[in-house]
């Protein structure tokens, strides 16, 4: 087992430059409050970006199944 200790210093040398700096997170509240339209803007934008390429997919989804099958 003497060449132990030395195999594991191998193989934690790469795991040392995987070290991420801790997050500076605050509990005071925000500085600029975001406003309702702007929370509104961005569920909008969050929702689109999901469902619209679902919708394509599904709404294509007997083509699809034609290609694949030939």
């Amino acid at each position: 087992m003497p060449r132990l200790p030395p195999a594991l210093k191998l193989l934690q040398a790469p795991l040392k430059c995987w070290v991420v700096p801790k997050a500076h997170v605050s509990a005071k509240p925000a500085r600029n409050p975001t406003s309702p339209m702007e929370q509104a803007v961005g569920m909008v934008t969050t929702f689109v970006s999901f469902l619209v390429p679902a919708g394509w997919v599904l709404a294509h989804l007997d083509s699809y199944k034609k290609s694949s099958a030939a």
